[in-house]
């Protein structure tokens, strides 16, 4: 077990960064920064004695000051989709960035979390490290002062486990995400679309135009929706169904069994490496996304990078949940302590 420090880079304002690497002692090591608090690298065991960067990135912070597909950010006050750009909150209508098809995304392309310069704390005797930041009242439109933290755990269990934990002085719209891109026979291997997915779901939220939520939850059986046995990504993403011609592929949330409590989730496996993933959660939602518009560009090592060469699983409240009452809701009232984990576990 050990944590290093080493520079990053310098932002484009003048801010120097750091990249910190936690590692245990099965020879897994994650690499992490203060700007955006993104996880940059994981180096996972595989099955034939070597080791795999199972994450899709950049080699500096030049890289991640761009980064238009969010590789490894950590997404907030909102992650996901708030359809019209903005919502009602206590008779109060919040305007936010309009930056996709009239809608918000992501809450804002170049201001959200994953461009600030976060504080960083070492937890040597957990292996972990802590960002913190200090999000104002009104920035990118929401309401209140949110003192916001996010932990990274690296385990004995080859486990890296990320932790949200928040308060604001105000009413307000709290919903964190990690945007990690998973290859797992190597952010250098192509495309992912033989490896398997399993989520543990009956049901999703039906898209409408924007890929904004209708409302309806549709349940699985009988589509190519259904993972709870697991399949090839590639199996049915192209297939002649609605839900997955309106986002060119898997692109959706999962509504999840968990009721609250921090349990699996979801399964990856990847027989070229023989690698698998074990994903849990305490939040209601995944959004698996199969990487059907990554914007060819070059990330670590030079590497190229395209469509469908790594998905996510962007543990999440529902998209859009602020305007529908029957979603869980990530509303939290001033002085409320928000919490919630998501951990990737490798085997």
């Amino acid at each position: 077990m050990s944590i290093s420090k080493k520079s990053f880079g310098v932002t484009k304002d003048g801010k120097e960064t750091f990249l910190y690497t936690i590692s245990n002692k099965n020879g897994m090591k994650a690499a992490v920064s203060n700007f955006g608090a993104i996880l940059v690298q994981l180096i996972v065991p595989d099955k034939k004695g070597g080791v795999r960067d199972v994450v899709l990135g950049f080699d500096s912070v030049a890289g991640y000051e761009g980064n238009d597909c969010f590789f490894g950010s950590t997404i907030g006050r909102n992650a996901n989709r708030i359809g019209g750009a903005e919502f009602e909150l206590d008779g109060t209508i919040v305007h936010l960035a309009a930056n996709e098809n009239g809608n918000n995304l992501h809450t804002d392309f170049d201001h959200g979390f994953h461009k600030a310069v976060w504080n960083a704390e070492l937890l040597e005797e957990e292996n972990a490290v802590r960002f913190s930041y200090h999000s104002p009242d009104g920035e990118n439109g929401f309401p209140g002062n949110l003192d916001i933290k996010v932990t990274y755990t690296l385990q004995e269990d080859n486990a890296i486990r990320i932790d949200y934990d928040g308060v604001s002085d105000k009413k307000t719209v709290i919903n964190v995400t990690n945007h990690s891109y998973f290859n797992l026979n190597g952010h250098d291997s192509g495309s992912i679309c033989d490896e398997r997915v399993m989520i543990q779901a009956d049901a999703f939220t039906e898209l409408g135009a924007g890929s904004i939520p209708t409302g309806r939850i549709l349940q699985v059986e009988g589509t190519p929706m259904d993972l709870r046995s697991g399949k090839r990504v590639g199996d049915e993403i192209d297939a002649d169904f609605g839900q997955l011609t309106l986002t060119g592929g898997y692109d959706h949330n999962w509504v999840l069994q968990n009721h609250g409590n921090l349990e699996k989730v979801a399964q990856v496996e990847d027989d070229a490496s023989g690698i698998v993933m074990d994903a849990y959660t305490d939040l209601p939602g995944v959004q698996f996304y199969a990487g059907n518009f990554i914007t060819p560009q070059k990330g670590k090592d030079g590497v190229s990078y395209g469509n469908r060469q790594a998905l996510c699983l962007e543990m999440q409240y529902f998209p859009d949940s602020i305007h529908h009452p029957e979603f869980p809701q990530p509303v939290f009232d001033a002085g409320q302590h928000y919490h919630a984990s998501a951990i990737y576990k490798f085997r």
